[in-house]
């Protein structure tokens, strides 16, 4: 296979179109054919279903550990010629090195589906490409455009290639396809994985900044209820209950609904929300988020507070009926807001302060909630409301000892008395 020419054709489709692993691997393996894989591969792909397969419970994570696993079996068959069980220590380190500088041809530059609906069945789609090289939110606003050449995988991705691919050779290893996992084996992953002797900001947006962010969604909600209540809404949720953008949406793991607002027996509200991993919690609900609750429900004609197990979404669509299930559409809801609010700052001289609005996403809005809250309330509080897996990562909103470390140093004269 000549790499700097040909990319390789996708294999794993979206997970409510893969059959049964093995009539899967065969169709795979008959798209694969005229590539000429090594012999027994089908053997690789079988074992490739079966644990992309087993994390059906959530999308994310399945497209995470596709996208992995379809990299190094492109990698391992056309590239070093073995099946899953040859590779050894050296070859996933050349692997590593492989994915920081892949041939050109193996970079697109931008996110594509796999496969396409074409005639009544999936078909490739010849656009996709197993590396994407993609610009920053504010390069594109500045007309600055993606180029293959200028591809850098972020050390985000390369964590990610060790920590799935790890889980991947001990699911062979439980499975008695193959005798080692060769990336447990890399001792000195230090070469391709940067530590860090700081804690690495969060990124957050300012208090200013939000002020002019939640004022703008309520200045749209006076001048156009139909539309910007919605907006005015999910901007509260995201900021004052730390919500990750995929809780707000419907999904394979859950329908949000109006029920999942709830009292107490001391007539305290929570609200439920699935997260990461499937996880269920609930999340406290202040007095001002309630006070929003009501005033979004009295908008959308319903009584000022849910009843138990109502089925209402929580977050309808504006046009049609059902629940808003794609996360673009909030993300669009949140930009329409920075960029309104960026506006206002620079008609108000407020130019520099307005520059990191430009860069902001809506995951910005949930670190920002959270270092506030963490600065008045107990930790552990914050945590459970954020889901938090444990309290070293509630602890990384804590800037206290930055703040105080930079103060001491504030009035440090280059020529001392």
């Amino acid at each position: 296979m000549n790499l700097q020419l040909n990319p390789p054709k996708p294999m794993f489709d979206s997970l409510q179109y893969l059959a049964g692993p093995f009539k899967e691997a065969d169709a795979i393996y008959s798209r694969q054919a005229k590539l000429n894989p090594p012999k027994e591969s089908k053997e690789d792909l079988y074992h490739c279903l079966t644990f992309l397969q087993s994390y059906n419970g959530s999308l994310a994570t399945f497209n995470s550990y596709r996208r992995e696993v379809e990299r190094l079996l492109q990698w391992s068959w056309f590239v070093q010629e073995k099946t899953l069980p040859e590779l050894r220590r050296l070859d996933i380190e050349e692997y590593l090195t492989f994915c920081q500088q892949p041939p050109l041809a193996w970079i697109g530059t931008k996110q594509v589906a796999r496969f396409k609906n074409h005639q009544g069945e999936r078909a490739i789609n010849p656009d996709w490409r197993p590396f994407v090289c993609q610009v920053t939110k504010v390069e594109s606003q500045l007309g600055h455009t993606p180029d293959t050449k200028q591809f850098k995988l972020s050390q985000k991705s390369l964590q990610a290639i060790f920590s799935i691919l790890s889980t991947f050779f001990n699911y062979l290893l439980q499975e008695d396809y193959g005798e080692l996992n060769p990336v447990a084996l890399i001792r000195q992953k230090s070469k391709y994985l940067q530590t860090h002797a700081y804690k690495e900001p969060i990124r957050r947006i300012s208090n200013l900044q939000w002020d002019f962010v939640i004022e703008t969604a309520e200045l749209n909600a006076e001048k156009n209820p139909k539309q910007h209540e919605r907006s005015l809404f999910i901007m509260n949720c995201l900021f004052a209950m730390y919500l990750r953008i995929s809780e707000l949406v419907a999904d394979e793991r859950s329908t949000p609904v109006m029920g999942d607002f709830r009292a107490d027996v001391d007539n305290n509200w929570w609200l439920q929300v699935t997260g990461k991993g499937n996880k269920v919690r609930l999340i406290t609900v202040s007095d001002e988020m309630l006070a929003v609750l009501k005033r979004y429900r009295t908008h959308l004609g319903l009584s000022a507070l849910p009843h138990i197990s109502e089925p209402t979404p929580l977050i309808a669509k504006v046009k049609g009926s059902g629940p808003v299930t794609s996360t673009r559409q909030i993300r669009f809801i949140v930009q329409y807001c920075f960029d309104q609010a960026h506006q206002r700052m620079q008609e108000q001289g407020l130019k520099e302060e307005a520059l990191e609005l430009k860069a902001a996403t809506v995951h910005w809005l949930r670190h920002t909630g959270i270092s506030e809250d963490v600065k008045h309330r107990p930790k552990e509080h914050v945590r459970d409301d954020a889901g938090h897996a444990s309290m070293a990562t509630t602890d990384r909103y804590i800037d206290t000892e930055m703040r105080e470390r930079h103060a001491s140093a504030k009035h440090k004269k280059i020529k001392p008395d």
